[in-house]
This record gives C-alpha cells, sequence and structure tokens, in this order.
C-alpha cells in the first residue's frame, strides 16, 4: 500500500520528478482521462500508452469538473487514483488541478501524450479540449500518440449496468433514447448560433456574503452570525444574457441601470464580450442590488435585503425604449423578454413586443418585491413561455388544482405556442397544441444552490421551439441545464455550451 500511494502526487511533484528523469534521458509518457469505471480498454489503452516510452505518468479530472449527471463521477478521486496506481505500469498518478490536461501538461512536459483512438475524428470531440491539449504537447516539446485498440465507454458501462437514477428517470431515459440521438440534439441546436436574439429585461446584482453562525446575543435575543467573505454576480437579465451568449453570437442586452449606484463597471466586467449591449439609464434610482446573507458550510439563505427603486420608468425614459424598440425589433429573430418585475418593462413595451411580428419568449417572474403584481397573464401572442409552478397557480388564483389544467388554462390566455412550466423536484411540463403534453422527471440529485436555475433553463430553452424542438426535446434539455445550474452557487458562471453538451452526450449513451 505504502509502494501504491507513494505513486500519488500533486502535478507540481510529478513535474519536478520528470524533470529528473528526463535527464536520465527517460521518456516519459502522459495520459489523462477520468478514469470513473475502470476497466479492460482503460487497461489496454494505458499498456498501449506504457510501450511508448519509459515513464507512465497518469492524471485524472478531479470530481468537481466531472459534469455528466447524477452520481457521477461513481468513485472519488482519490479511489480513481488509488486504483490506478495499482498497476505495475503506471509510475505517477496525479490529480489534475484544472478544467483541462492543457496547465498540466505544460507542467510535466511529456514527451508523448497519448489518447484513445476514438478522438482521430475531431468532429465527435465536443469540447474541443484536445487540440488544445495537442498544441500544448507541441509547444513543451512533445507529440500526440492516438492508441488504436478495442475501446469501451465508461458512460454507457455504467448507464447499463448501474442504477444511477431512479426508475422513473430510468424509464425517461430510455424511451427518450429510442427516438433520440445526441449527435442530432447537438447539431440541432448548434444552429442557435445563426439567430439574432434581443434580451430584455432587469439587471440585478446578486451579492452573497458568506457567514457563520456564532451564537446568540447576550443582550438581545438576535442570533449572530461572523462575515467571513462576499462574491457578487451578474443576476437577473444579465445571468440569462450570459447563458445565451454561450450558444448565439448574435445576441443584444436592453436594459436599465440606476444613475446613482450604477455598477456599469462591474457589469461590463462580468459580461460576455459577445453580447452587444443597449444600456438606458434610469435617474435618480440605483441598479438593484440584492444582498444575500448566507452560511458558508451549506449555502443556506439567513437573510436578504434588496436595494431596490422599482418605481414606474418616467414618461421620457419610457418614449426613449420604446422608440429603439419600434425602431430596432424587426431586425431580430427572437425577442428574449426576463421580466422580473422590478420596473423594467412596462405596459407600452409590452404592447410592442405583442404586436412585433417576431418570434417572442417571456419569462415573468414572481418574487418578495412583486408578489401578486407581476404575472405572466399581462402578455398576449407569447410564442414560447416558461414559469415556474408557483407563479401559474398566481397566476390561475388556484392554489390546490390540477397542473395540467391550470397550464391549459393559461395557454389559451395566453395565445401561446409552447409553455413550460417548471416544478422543482417534480421536473418539468411542456405544452405544445400539435404534440400535447410532455412530462419530464428532474435529472438533478446533487442540489448546492438553486438561485438562477430557473433563469438558465429558460434562457437557454427561450429559442428550442423556434428552431423546431419538440415539447419533450425542450423539457430533456431544459433539465439537462437545471441539473447544471443547481450545482453552481448563484449565478457565478454561466452553464457553459460544451460542458452542457458532455452531460447530454452522458445521459444519452
Amino acid at each position: 500500500m505504502a509502494e501504491k500511494m507513494d505513486k500519488i502526487k500533486s502535478i507540481k511533484e510529478i513535474g519536478e520528478e520528470v524533470e529528473k528523469l528526463k535527464k536520465k534521458d527517460k521518456k516519459v509518457v502522459m495520459c489523462h482521462g477520468e478514469f470513473d469505471l475502470f476497466h479492460p480498454g482503460h487497461l489496454r489503452y494505458l499498456k498501449g500508452a506504457k510501450k511508448e516510452g519509459d515513464i507512465l505518468v497518469v492524471t485524472i479530472t478531479p470530481d468537481k469538473f466531472i459534469n455528466k449527471g447524477p452520481g457521477r463521477p461513481v468513485f472519488n478521486e482519490l479511489l480513481r487514483a488509488e486504483t490506478l496506481a495499482a498497476l505495475e505500469i503506471v509510475d505517477f498518478v496525479g490529480v489534475n488541478e484544472w478544467k483541462t490536461a492543457v496547465e498540466t501538461i505544460k507542467i510535466i512536459k511529456p514527451d508523448v501524450y497519448c489518447k484513445g483512438a476514438e478522438y482521430k475524428d475531431r468532429s465527435k470531440d465536443i469540447t474541443g479540449r484536445i487540440t488544445m491539449e495537442e498544441n500544448m504537447v507541441k509547444e513543451v516539446g512533445g507529440k500526440l500518440h492516438l492508441i488504436e485498440d478495442i475501446t469501451f465507454s465508461s458512460t454507457s458501462l455504467i448507464n447499463r449496468h448501474m442504477d444511477l437514477y431512479p426508475p422513473k428517470t430510468q424509464n425517461f431515459i430510455n424511451e427518450f433514447k429510442k427516438d433520440h440521438s445526441y449527435d442530432d440534439l447537438i447539431e440541432r441546436m448548434n444552429t442557435i448560433k445563426d439567430l439574432k436574439v434581443l434580451i430584455v429585461g432587469d439587471t440585478i446584482i446578486d451579492e452573497y456574503r458568506y457567514c457563520r453562525p456564532i451564537g446568540k446575543s447576550q443582550k438581545s435575543s438576535n442570533i449572530v452570525a461572523k462575515c467571513l467573505n462576499f462574491e457578487k454576480f451578474a443576476g437577473g437579465v444579465l445571468a440569462s444574457a450570459n447563458h445565451l451568449a454561450e450558444f448565439t453570437d448574435n445576441l443584444t442586452l436592453l436594459t436599465c441601470l440606476g444613475d446613482t449606484y450604477d455598477h456599469k463597471d462591474f457589469i461590463e466586467e462580468h459580461l460576455n464580450k459577445k453580447i452587444n449591449k443597449k444600456f438606458f439609464v434610469k435617474h435618480n434610482a440605483a441598479t438593484t442590488l440584492k444582498r444575500r446573507y448566507v452560511e458558508s458550510g451549506f449555502i443556506e439563505k439567513l437573510f436578504e435585503i434588496c436595494f431596490i427603486d422599482d418605481f414606474d420608468l418616467s414618461k421620457e425614459l419610457s418614449d426613449e425604449i420604446c422608440e429603439y424598440l419600434d425602431k430596432n425589433i424587426k431586425n431580430y429573430d427572437v425577442i428574449v423578454v426576463n421580466d422580473f418585475g422590478h420596473g423594467m418593462i412596462n405596459k407600452d413595451m409590452i404592447d410592442i413586443f405583442s404586436k412585433a411580428k417576431v418570434y417572442l419568449a417571456v419569462n415573468a417572474q414572481t418574487n418578495s418585491a412583486n408578489y401578486g403584481f407581476n404575472m405572466i397573464t399581462k402578455y398576449k401572442n407569447v410564442d414560447y413561455t416558461c414559469i415556474d409552478e408557483p407563479e401559474l397557480r398566481l397566476a390561475s388564483q388556484d392554489k390546490n388544482g390540477d397542473a395540467k389544467e391550470l397550464l391549459l388554462k393559461c395557454y389559451e390566455k395566453l395565445n401561446s405556442r409552447t409553455m413550460t412550466v417548471t416544478r422543482g423536484h417534480n421536473g418539468s411540463t411542456v405544452y405544445n397544441s400539435k404534440y400535447g403534453f410532455a412530462e419530464v422527471p428532474v435529472f438533478s440529485t446533487k442540489i448546492i444552490d438553486t438561485v438562477g436555475a430557473g433563469d438558465a433553463y429558460f434562457a437557454i430553452t427561450s429559442t428550442l421551439d423556434k428552431l423546431g424542438f419538440k415539447p419533450v426535446e425542450i423539457g430533456f434539455i431544459g433539465n439537462c441545464v437545471g441539473a447544471l445550474a443547481v450545482q453552481i452557487v448563484g449565478n457565478k458562471e454561466p452553464i457553459e455550451q460544451q460542458r452542457l453538451y458532455k452531460f447530454m452526450t452522458a445521459m444519452l449513451k
């Protein structure tokens, strides 16, 4: 055991060992992967790699960067490292510190970097990382070598033989796979990039103040917490725009900022650089900031303070925005409205959206600042509608009615084409009069933070109906997005296109 554990080192330590071995004319070979379920294909791959040199270094993807669905990785990084270190042909094992092997290759500087023959066709490399890794190998004086041998898929074996999902979810996936392939879905999703999209909505700055409760005050009944640190995220329509920008190169953001505390420098820094920005200024107001005090260990919200000036827009500002919309709306293929009910969107704008002959996707949110005043039913002629179940019930004024029946009534009021209702742990329900209902179970089992998950779902599914995706496909993709989003703290980062594609691929293998 001691010998096996001695093989496991940090990336920096392996780099230092390799440098010494190269001075002794040893040829160093490196392999990198997840190795989540070690199988005969892995063994043959490593044997083939060892033949290319004297020293075999294997690095593995850390747990935090494996996004292949519930229950993955099956084995944690320490167990995976121990398994590889137990092999006589392996000389060193390291747990990677980054999302890709690029930085690791730069440090270790292998003479040969080996990958499986499945990477010969670069069009199958949905992450685009093999090219980056090959470029780095060449930069440090090495070469890429593909191992030609029989291949197995760990994901396929895990999906086939291990019960990672509840029966309801597994049954759905099995049925979905009969009529859908990940290659087809991803190829069709890639056409989002050709759409010209305008996204409109309220800007929100999300601030998380991480705290540790330290006890009750001796002089009063309040609980005392120690503030440890804080982070700020681009929330509201900014977060939705960042999600969408991962999929389209033609995105314009229209929003209002306050003129007292505009947070403009922060916003500019945290928006995807591809986004075209059209900022209007709301005078005598601050840009909305929501400060959440959060227990640091389990990301539990303790308390929230809103810095918000949600009074109506002045007539001058409203006219200015409406003039811009009247003049430019025809230039877009899709209008995405992210209505948080904080004063950005008024009746005049809604009338423009409803009358424009442009595909319209709308999400109108209910929150503590607008409860009962920001109903989805204020919109008409909506092509794609996405709300959650509490918002549906509030709009229907029906607390206990059947969700499907309420959806149908709301669908008719909106004159909608496709409508999605997200239902938390019950997954999502998508309806279209042509195809009927599609009920898709939830795909997430690990939840870190639910803030922003609904916005991510809406943003990435907002264009799918326009592109001809069926309700069951919209629900599947949306729930994959949701499963990834609840693993991210707040709106700390967007749902990356390749990360979503990798998740979808793993689900359907």
